[in-house]
């Protein structure tokens, strides 16, 4: 059922690329990485490794793994880890991944096929969207709006502008350790859509909720500037993930909200987001 799954999403997918010859397949690649933070490891969704444990990787269900599949790659190597920046990747396991092997070291002159999702954590984003979360309505001390621009200055927009650096070093550097790889850096999806959810399991305010997300995509636009400065490829998850947001019904979300129906952490990708997520990735490939 789920290489079903996948393989329909695949296909309407790259049914929506402009110009795709409706016979292309995606390259043979036989050396694939995944490097990146929890959006791409799969932090709490079966089956977790046990062998990189402090790093919340899922076995099978992250975007990775799927891919992987999808692809039918020969060698695949999955170095993503929960808590992971971009300025990190040259050090042993930041965050959760403490003590993990430094991303970087998957990498090799044989690499043919790279995936990232970086910045958020750069940026300091999920502690920002936790902090913005008000179960009681009419709680003006909570309003992330207003405190995140107190004096003119958008605080959140400016850590996200500063972490494009950090982002584009980052893809150079993969680009010299693996020079005949083709390098895939993804956006992250939608986590709330416009207002917000309704009920109580996200409970961020209609004004908060659309100042997030805004901020969400403001990475996203940052990611793209640099994915086309480093010549990389850039998958926009964004458009796709509206109406799979953490506001959808359980059989409809591709992210988890506050409180997860299914197994996943709170404001990650589920299995279902995983298996549409490298979806998406391969029709751009």
């Amino acid at each position: 059922m789920r290489s079903t799954l996948t393989a329909v999403l695949a296909a309407a997918a790259f049914a929506t690329l402009p110009g795709a010859p409706a016979d292309a397949t995606p390259p043979d690649y036989a050396d694939y990485v995944a490097l990146g933070d929890s959006f791409a490891a799969g932090p709490l969704v079966p089956t977790q490794n046990i062998a990189a444990a402090t790093c919340l990787q899922s076995v099978d269900n992250g975007y990775p793994a799927q891919l992987a599949a999808t692809l039918g790659v020969r060698n695949f190597r999955n170095a993503s880890c929960s808590g992971a920046k971009a300025q990190d990747f040259d050090k042993s396991g930041p965050g959760w991944g403490r003590g993990a092997t430094p991303q970087y070291d998957a990498l090799t002159a044989d690499t043919d096929l790279v995936t990232l999702t970086i910045g958020a954590n750069d940026a300091g984003l999920f502690q920002d969207l936790l902090g913005c979360l008000n179960p009681v309505p009419g709680n003006t001390t909570r309003d992330c709006v207003d405190r995140f621009t107190t004096g003119g200055t958008d605080q959140l927009a400016a850590k996200v502008d500063a972490s494009a650096a950090h982002i584009g070093g980052t893809l150079a550097e993969i680009a010299r350790r693996a020079p005949h790889a083709r390098i895939v850096i993804t956006s992250y999806g939608k986590y709330l859509r416009p207002g917000g959810c309704t009920d109580l399991t996200t409970p961020i305010g209609p004004r908060d909720a659309d100042y997030l997300q805004a901020t969400i995509d403001r990475l996203g636009d940052r990611i793209a500037e640099q994915a086309t400065a480093h010549g990389a490829t850039f998958v926009d998850l964004r458009p796709a993930s509206l109406g799979h947001d953490a506001c959808a019904a359980p059989a409809d979300r591709w992210i988890e909200p506050l409180l997860p129906a299914a197994a996943a952490a709170p404001f990650h990708p589920n299995a279902l987001g995983g298996q549409a997520f490298a979806a998406l990735i391969a029709a751009a490939l």
